[in-house]
């Protein structure tokens, strides 16, 4: 039973729209074997697991699964359902899990879900070993393991007060993102996102937080705000501690004056000894220490969150009732026994530990921690009634006079907080402090939300969603536009011209896609940046208002989305499929499932943006939540055609114009011939690039005459989409630059070739080493029925292939040829693509496939830089608007860019033209 990989898909993936684990899982001989088969494997796991009985499995009933069991099931189904139960005894409650076979024979993915990762993973290993154990009859501790992973649990997961705001975001559909292991949070995204750390925000300020530390400069402004405050001062040593406390009159409190939580706080001090042991017990949290005058009354904790007092709580310190037995020390480990106490602030209560200070008010009490306290007798542990000293909080929100609550906002605002607790001693918090001699004794930063969440008794306040309330107004959510686009072919082009499209409507795009990282026109990262840690660096950057993600299947099946919800999903095509064999999927209906994932996500009031000519695509609309708008140049084709008699979305080519349809409404964006990436409508899979990449642009809500402007200067030249069917001429030949490397892609490239003339037709071509050997002899076949010169080449991406292995596998699909004359082999992109382009023939019409994209895009702009000089251009031609953009009915060229020279538009001087890039106004 051996792990091949575990991969923690931390976002929705092919299993869930909510994390999973996902762990490879060999089970060798064992796989041969059910759990009826192993003698006294049943009876060990329920005996160990006795509350699987929970676990209805699929007979759908209470014992489900131990009715499995006995019938007999396989030992990876059995791994899913001890992970979930060793999650729920170590406190994590989760219910989702999955076991499936692979292509392999023995392996099995089970997946599972997840509160976190680190946990989670521990568990799916403490189940491994408990498994084998029951398998081969060896002890297995289950009592300690538990322990162990419980304590994980506890100082891994969100503690009480992080976790109420999160879950009160995710309720307002506030996405959030845990930034590292402890209690950084981000809600929103981009230019929406807010951030905090338990009850801090980003507008918690640090001079707030700073005087707030300060106790005695806290005293000092209240005071001066005509808040009641207690009499205090800094002492310099226990003599000065014990003559300030006999200046202002015992009992006095003792504290430091930069703590917080409770420690090293002493109250109620009488004697000189008693507040010499406090000074050093404040002094080993602090450098500095105050005496205070001592208030008689109970001990209240006030939430102040902006303006608004939205929870208060009696504390009462931690304490246990003798029983005239049992002694001090059993009785605190009694207390502790309690479900809702726990270590690492985790749980409603903290556990009572015996320390130096509580040892020091039991001795103040005549007790130590052998004594055995009468029956009935109370014993105080602290004096201070800090949650985080153990404890316990009594609810008394209904109960605050109104002047009690306006004192602790006018004590927030005095000290600057957003988000403040406020400690006040007062005999009765229904009577105003003035009245009663009551005072405010504490200001409290990042104050601990536990006792409101929770409280010992009466109800628990709704302090998260006041939190959440504080940061984002009610019809906000922190959401910026999100467009995902995947498919086979087309993604980046699509990608990158969304992002165009985008710019027009003002926005700050962020852009990831194979050939980077993309915020506004700046290059952050490079590489294929098509995955979900791309996609999460764009979410946090706060430059960003919009966002637009390729999305390749690599990622998904790695890790899952970056984001749980877009605005809209854009899949291009699935086709005959890519990369099959890989990560288990194997048919082009396995990668659709996988394609599929950003349709799951589309929001309610999203939509899907569909090609209408591909099934496997098609077949995905039933799985979006919100509308479908399909696209495909034929306007009469049936599926597009059905959905438009029924008032759905489309967009298609009708009479050389591009139509949007909606209820039965039509509006013409622009003509295809004004989109230079279509190359005046001759290349068909950039006119559907155009359509989808409209489709997507107007579902935002972009208008129709900025899509026409925008759509207009966006062209296949190596600067806006390097290695997407980029054509130029060099030497008298026609060289397209493409990065296309599978069956679909080359036949819809051969198919764009047939539309420019030429006298031989010459093909440099790869394939990533990961492909199957049946794909790569069935590209040769193709390419070698089309081109007369053909030359292979291998690069970096051999993926554990042997050198000549790839350059082999498509000479035997070449094999029996009748059209390609010459074949040739080379080891090394930039090598290859530098004898293909010193060998071209003037009339030669060449397909250069970039495998490498940067690589081989930086080798053709130094070629080209090191040319004697620049050709001037085929054409040019120049055309008077009659408004903003050009009529549709114009006829608009498109110009074939010599080397050199990147085709774009140019609006001079009241004309439009096509005109080399960096030309000087006409």
């Amino acid at each position: 039973m051996e792990f091949r990989k575990v991969l923690a898909l931390r976002g929705p993936n092919i299993w869930a729209n909510f994390p999973v684990i996902e762990a490879w899982v060999d089970l060798g001989e064992l796989n041969d074997k059910g759990s009826d088969e192993i003698p006294g494997f049943n009876e060990r796991l329920m005996s160990w697991l006795p509350s699987m009985v929970e676990h209805r499995c699929s007979v759908g009933e209470r014992g489900g699964f131990f009715e499995r069991l006995r019938r007999g099931t396989y030992l990876a189904h059995i791994l899913e359902h001890v992970t979930l139960e060793l999650q729920a005894l170590s406190g994590v409650e989760v219910s989702y899990g999955r076991a499936r076979s692979t292509a392999e024979h023995g392996v099995y993915k089970i997946t599972f879900k997840y509160k976190e990762e680190t946990h989670a993973k521990a568990c799916l290993e403490a189940a491994r070993e408990l498994c084998l154990a029951a398998v081969n009859n060896t002890p297995f501790d289950v009592a300690a393991t538990v322990e162990k992973l419980t304590d994980l649990a506890e100082s891994r997961l969100l503690g009480p007060s992080t976790n109420a705001i999160v879950q009160a975001a995710r309720r307002r559909n506030i996405p959030f993102h845990r930034l590292n292991r402890h209690s950084l949070v981000q809600f929103g995204y981009g230019s929406k996102q807010r951030r905090i750390r338990a009850a801090e925000t980003d507008q918690t300020g640090s001079i707030a937080e700073s005087i707030a530390q300060d106790k005695d400069l806290t005293r000092q402004l209240l005071q001066a705000a005509g808040v009641p405050v207690a009499e205090g001062y800094v002492v310099d040593d226990a003599e000065d501690a014990w003559s300030t406390a006999q200046s202002i009159g015992v009992p006095v409190v003792v504290k430091p004056q930069d703590g917080n939580q409770g420690r090293g706080v002493a109250t109620n001090l009488t004697t000189e000894e008693q507040v010499k042991a406090a000074y050093a017990a404040a002094s080993e949290e602090s450098s500095s220490v105050m005496v205070e005058k001592f208030a008689q009354g109970h001990d209240y904790r006030l939430l102040v969150v902006g303006d608004k007092l939205v929870a208060a709580a009696r504390r009462e310190p931690a304490q246990v009732m003798g029983d005239g037995v049992h002694t001090i020390e059993y009785l605190v480990d009694v207390l502790n026994q309690d479900p809702r106490r726990g270590e690492h602030h985790a749980k409603a209560l903290s556990k009572v530990h015996i320390d130096q200070v509580a040892l020091n008010v039991l001795t103040d009490q005549g007790y130590t921690p052998q004594s055995a306290p009468a029956k009935g007798e109370v014993v105080y542990i602290r004096r201070n009634a800090n949650l985080s000293t153990g404890g316990q909080a009594i609810d008394v929100t209904d109960q605050v006079h109104p002047e009690v609550a306006a004192r602790a906002v006018d004590a927030a605002r005095v000290i600057g907080l957003d988000i403040t607790g406020v400690d006040i001693i007062a005999s009765d918090i229904t009577v105003p402090l003035e009245e009663q001699g009551g005072i405010i004794v504490e200001i409290n930063a990042a104050p601990g939300l536990r006792m409101h969440l929770a409280p010992s008794v009466g109800d628990p306040r709704p302090v998260g969603e006041a939190i959440v309330d504080l940061l984002y107004k009610p019809e906000e959510n922190g959401r910026i536009p999100i467009v995902a686009v995947t498919g086979i072919n087309g993604k980046t082009t699509v990608t990158r011209f969304v992002a165009h499209l985008l710019k027009g409507n003002g926005k700050r795009i962020g852009m990831t896609c194979t050939d980077g990282i993309y915020v506004g026109d700046r290059r952050i990262d490079s590489g294929d940046c098509s995955g979900p840690l791309s996609a999460r660096n764009v979410l946090m950057n706060p430059n960003v208002d919009a966002a637009v993600f390729e999305t390749a299947r690599g990622g998904v099946l790695r890790a899952g989305l970056a984001f749980n919800e877009c605005d809209v999903a854009v899949v291009t095509n699935i086709g005959e499929g890519d990369h099959l064999g890989l990560s288990d999927i194997n048919t082009p209906e396995d990668l659709a499932k996988v394609k599929r994932v950003i349709v799951d996500v589309v929001g309610e009031n999203g939509t899907a943006v569909l090609n209408a000519t591909d099934p496997l695509v098609v077949g995905m609309a039933p799985h979006c939540p919100g509308k479908v708008m399909y696209f495909a140049i034929d306007g009469d084709h049936p599926v597009l055609a059905a959905h438009r008699r029924e008032g759905g979305r489309a967009i298609f080519v009708r009479d050389g114009e591009i139509v949007v349809s909606e209820e039965g409404r039509e509006q013409v964006i622009t003509t295809v011939g004004r989109v230079p990436l279509t190359y005046k409508g001759r290349i068909a899979f950039e006119v559907e690039n155009t359509l989808a990449a409209l489709a997507a642009a107007w579902c935002l809500g972009i208008p129709n005459e900025t899509l026409a402007v925008r759509s207009s200067t966006f062209g296949s030249d190596m600067s806006k989409v390097p290695g997407r069917f980029n054509i130029l001429e060099i030497k008298g030949a026609t060289v397209v630059v493409d990065y296309g490397h599978n069956m679909d892609a080359l036949k819809a490239m051969i198919s764009a070739l047939e539309t420019f003339p030429g006298k031989r037709r010459v093909a440099l071509y790869s394939a990533a080493g990961d492909r199957r050997d049946a794909d790569m002899v069935a590209m040769g076949k193709l390419i070698g029925g089309y081109f007369d010169r053909v030359i292979l080449y291998e690069g970096h991406y051999m993926r554990g292939r042997k050198q000549g292995e790839i350059i082999d596998l498509f000479r035997k699909g070449m094999e029996g040829t009748s059209k390609a004359k010459q074949v040739e082999g080379i080891i090394g992109p930039v090598a290859a693509v530098e004898h293909t382009l010193n060998t071209l023939e003037p009339g030669d019409v060449v397909l250069l496939q970039a495998d490498e994209i940067d690589e081989t895009m930086d080798y053709m702009r130094h070629y080209l830089a090191k040319m004697d000089h620049a050709p001037e251009p085929l054409e040019v031609k120049f055309h008077e608007p009659h408004g903003p953009d050009l009529e549709a009915d114009e006829d608009v060229p498109v110009m074939m860019a010599p080397a050199r020279v990147y085709m774009t538009w140019e609006y001079c001087n009241g004309v439009y033209a096509e005109a080399p890039l960096g030309a000087k106004p006409y």
